[in-house]
């Protein structure tokens, strides 16, 4: 498959990943995936049948049948689903499972934005414009506490903040498919940007990416 008109976003939880590449998806008239989505929802419907989020097998047999699943599910974007996705995920059979949904995604005509944490690196190492989105773990969890509370989850902001540090050593800890960023990633730092600032970095480094220029 071609990736010239693919866009790879990658990056830890709350760092505005997903912010961005719907922008970017907007931009340039893009289909966007958001691939955490999908194993959120894994671990969200594999609770509610009462399965165990450690048993890979059961997880497996939910991932497959994602494709008749809707993901517009509110229950998928609270604080239980993004930790529930963080344990499914580390699990090579779903990932397996998932990774040709995720590349049929990519494989589209005309090109596609991919947002997560191994898209550039697994998911469509080919892509022609790789953005790896971080920022500090402080941040990320100011921005994911004001989310949740807006939500009308009750959580404190020092909670959140545990939440991101375990999810980020998991993530990146995991045997299969760990959170880096891809060799030919640029790094996109957005703790002291705000969201026009990141929307904006991100549409040069793509525009320097498809000019063969380095941003």
């Amino acid at each position: 498959m071609s990736g010239d008109q693919v866009i790879t976003v990658d990056g830890p939880a709350a760092s505005g990943k997903g912010t961005i590449a719907s922008g970017l998806g907007r931009l340039y008239g893009l289909p966007v995936l958001d691939s955490g989505l999908l194993y959120r929802a894994v671990g969200v419907l594999l609770q509610r049948a009462g399965g165990d989020l450690a048993d890979a097998d059961a997880a497996a047999v939910v991932a497959r049948g994602l494709r008749a699943v809707a993901l517009d599910d509110e229950a998928f974007r609270t604080r239980g689903a993004g930790e529930a996705a963080s344990q499914v995920a580390v699990h090579p059979e779903v990932r397996q499972v998932l990774l040709a949904l995720q590349r049929d995604f990519a494989a589209q005509p005309g090109g596609a934005v991919l947002d997560g944490r191994d898209m550039g690196t697994v998911i469509c190492p080919e892509a022609g414009a790789k953005l790896y989105v971080t920022a500090s773990p402080e941040v990320r969890a100011e921005r994911r506490w004001r989310q949740l509370t807006g939500q009308g989850e009750r959580v404190g902001l020092d909670e959140v903040l545990a939440d991101i540090r375990r999810r980020d050593a998991r993530d990146s800890g995991r045997a299969a498919a760990p959170m880096a960023p891809a060799p030919d990633a640029v790094l996109l730092d957005t703790s002291e940007m705000t969201i026009d600032q990141a929307a904006d970095a991100a549409r040069r480094i793509v525009e320097a990416a498809r000019a063969g220029q380095t941003p």
